[in-house]
């Protein structure tokens, strides 16, 4: 379902290769991003420290235009963002831009002055982002070919992330939700840095130097060192480091990560089921293994964290209309240092759209981000509670019962419903993204929490949707571009609305994971994670999940929570976004399980099968440029989610995993999906990368 700057060592400066004109913003940034990334601070110079000390520049602000502007930034992991403009302007001005949070200089690197003009220190770092796009190396002289060549590669990778900003006015807000929202900020730097140490960031860019800023940048920006974006994920020699170690993940021994198969190994164990408990850790002890909680393991990490939730509860202590807030803050406060999450758990179940203004999650949850997929990652959702979430769950509450016993019906024997309670759901404007929340590529748009435990177990988890993601100018414009290119013109005009039809479907898929046999459901005594494995079990799971968001649309035209004509829109969103994965590649770098990946390609392997979805290699796309286009047969629609559904209810109901990877090696593997059309045309652009500005003075 579902990630920069964190903790790095101060390092010596290497001058060697570096043309000194550029020296001294360069240094800087560098210093900067090691002071704000220690938690003593060097006393080393900042951005800060040089505007007073640099000269008034005289450089042209118009060599760049928005697009080059914003990716150089990247290059130079510089907060800076140039928002989008009604009317494109070459010339930047201090007003089109925005500083970004959870970046090393974000709080370092003063780029306007109290008058609202440039400081000298912007002066450089615009010389420095011309410089950059002309030539990535900077005019550093690196004799060794395979080392320019990987930094060239590392460009590259940089460059397919279209930088997206969401951006989160507070300043005219009361001086309590400005403490808040400060508090909150402090506790996502305090999540960054735990979930740093777990994906194994912290000794990643240990490994970078420091004045190789693109690498360190694209570390930041991908959790790790090896390539994210779909062109480049599978170029080896595309590295945020010179060579090929490979770095380990920070809950598991190293010494064990050398196998390719460890994950299979540790669940062979004995004491499998001690191991891979989600909130511990796996150390070496002696010659054998053992789990260690994780408030014992990162307990500096996570007491942070505790301080911060604590410092935000005390914002709000006496507000009667925040009361579940403050105390889920508190119990939250408290986990973090008992590892004991069901406090926490229950107390977030308590909140609602009605009862809080805001939407908070700080917690382990996710398992997708390490390579046995057992392990909750720490993240942090921070966000307003939009009010459209009111009509809808208005709407689905009263047919959450119903929704559970027809998934029961079609899931068959040995399944049986049960009652479930879940709200349905809440909608929620991001205001920041922490930890495994901020993916180097795209973003959660759903979710329903928590994972494990009585609130899971007994249906009353949460879910919501992400209102105001993928909504903004650029991501509009790319979206049609891409969509004109899949499809024909008499189905383009589906696919117009990129917002209610594509909401929809997230709030089904989020619904459905609390439906039929989910996570905690057991075939003779095991869960799903004990049955498929970790990677099967995710796919299967969110196969159910994104299947019945167009297996229930006839069911709620039925019903009449929805008109047919949304439905028509939503079974063709669903499909573009099945083209959006497949495009990604079905497996990741290291070679793991793309869950959303395989999902797509299986039902779009079965949509073709039954006809409700066409391949014509002679007739136009919308675009009138690109000959071979899909084409939707609405009618054919039902019968064919009702044949796919059927297929994964049953699997997750029997366990039958040898059915699971039949699918996959029909349709993942297989060659009937047109796979080399899908991924060239859905990589002409680069994919969106969310980042965030948060203005509170």
């Amino acid at each position: 379902m579902h990630r920069v700057p964190v903790l790095i060592s101060p390092q010596k400066l290497n001058l060697k290769h570096m043309n000194s004109k550029r020296l001294i913003l360069t240094a800087s940034i560098l210093f900067a991003l090691t002071a704000a990334s220690c938690s003593k601070e060097p006393t080393v110079n900042t951005a800060a420290d040089v505007q007073s000390a640099a000269p008034a520049a005289t450089v042209a602000l118009d060599q760049l235009d928005r697009s080059a502007f914003n990716k150089a930034a990247l290059r130079l992991n510089l907060p800076l963002f140039w928002v989008y403009e009604e009317t494109p302007n070459n010339t930047v001005r201090p007003e089109i831009l925005t500083t970004l949070n959870f970046y090393p200089t974000s709080e370092s690197f003063v780029w306007k002055d109290d008058q609202g003009q440039f400081t000298p220190a912007f002066y450089h770092a615009y010389q420095q982002m011309v410089d950059v796009m002309k030539d990535p190396l900077m005019g550093n002289k690196i004799d060794d070919p395979n080392e320019a060549a990987r930094r060239q590669k590392v460009a590259q990778e940089l460059d397919q992330a279209a930088v997206t900003v969401v951006m989160t006015d507070f300043s005219k807000a009361s001086s309590s939700e400005q403490a808040f929202v400060k508090a909150m900020l402090k506790a996502g730097k305090a999540i960054d840095n735990l979930y740093a140490k777990q994906i194994g960031l912290d000794v990643a860019l240990s490994k970078i130097p420091a004045d190789d800023i693109m690498s360190q940048s694209m570390a930041r920006h991908n959790w790790g060192v090896d390539a994210q974006s779909p062109k480049m994920k599978d170029d080896k020699t595309c590295r945020a480091i010179s060579d090929a170690s490979q770095i380990p993940c920070g809950v598991y021994p190293e010494s064990i990560q050398s196998s390719s198969d460890f994950c299979q190994a540790l669940s062979s164990r004995p004491d499998a089921e001690e191991l891979l408990t989600p909130f511990t850790v796996v150390v070496t002890d002696g010659d054998n293994l053992k789990a260690v909680p994780y408030n014992e393991y990162y307990k500096s990490e996570m007491q942070a964290v505790s301080d911060a939730l604590k410092e935000a509860a005390a914002t709000i202590a006496g507000n009667e209309s925040e009361k579940a807030l403050h105390t889920y803050l508190l119990a939250a406060a408290d986990s973090f240092l008992s590892n004991n999450w069901e406090p926490a758990d229950e107390a977030w179940a308590a909140m609602n759209s009605t009862n809080s203004a805001w939407y908070v999650r700080c917690a382990p949850d996710e398992t997708y981000w390490e390579p046995c997929s057992r392990k909750a990652g720490f993240h942090l959702t921070f966000a307003r509670i939009n009010p459209d979430a009111l009509a809808w769950q208005e709407k689905l509450t009263p047919l959450q019962q119903e929704m559970e016993e027809r998934m029961a019906k079609i899931a068959g024997a040995p399944y049986v419903s049960r009652k479930v309670s879940f709200h349905l759901p809440d909608f929620i404007d991001i205001v920041t993204n922490s930890g495994d929340d901020r993916d180097a590529f795209g973003a959660t748009i759903g979710q329903s929490l928590p994972n494990w435990g009585p609130v899971a177990n007994e249906g009353r988890g949460r879910t919501v949707a992400m209102n105001n993601l993928y909504t903004d100018p650029d991501s509009l414009r790319d979206r049609k571009m891409l969509a004109s290119s899949m499809f024909t013109s008499q189905d383009i005009g589906l696919l117009e609305d990129a917002t209610g039809p594509g909401l929809l479907g997230t709030i089904i898929h989020e619904a459905a994971h609390n439906l039929g046999p989910a996570h905690e459901y057991q075939v003779d005594g095991k869960v799903d994670d004990a049955i498929f494995g970790g990677g099967l079990a995710t796919l299967a799971e969110e196969f159910k999940a994104q299947t019945a968001a167009i297996w229930y649309l006839p069911y709620l035209v039925e019903k009449g929570v929805i008109s047919q004509e949304l439905a028509n829109k939503s079974y063709a969103d669903s499909v573009h976004w099945a083209f959006g994965h497949i495009s990604r590649g079905m497996t990741n770098g290291e070679g793991h399980i793309q869950p959303y990946s395989q999902l797509s390609a299986i039902q779009i392997g079965m949509l073709l099968e039954d006809g409700a979805l066409t391949f014509e290699p002679e007739t136009m796309a919308a675009n009138g440029k690109d000959k071979g286009a899909f084409v939707l047969h609405l009618e054919k629609m039902p019968a064919a989610a009702e044949r796919i559904m059927t297929a994964i209810a049953q699997i997750k109901a029997k366990g039958d995993k040898n059915a699971l990877i039949a699918l996959q090696k029909q349709h993942v593997e297989g060659n009937a999906i047109p796979f080399d059309i899908i991924r060239e045309r859905m990589l002409r652009l680069p994919k969106t990368s969310f980042v965030y500005s948060v203005i509170v003075p």
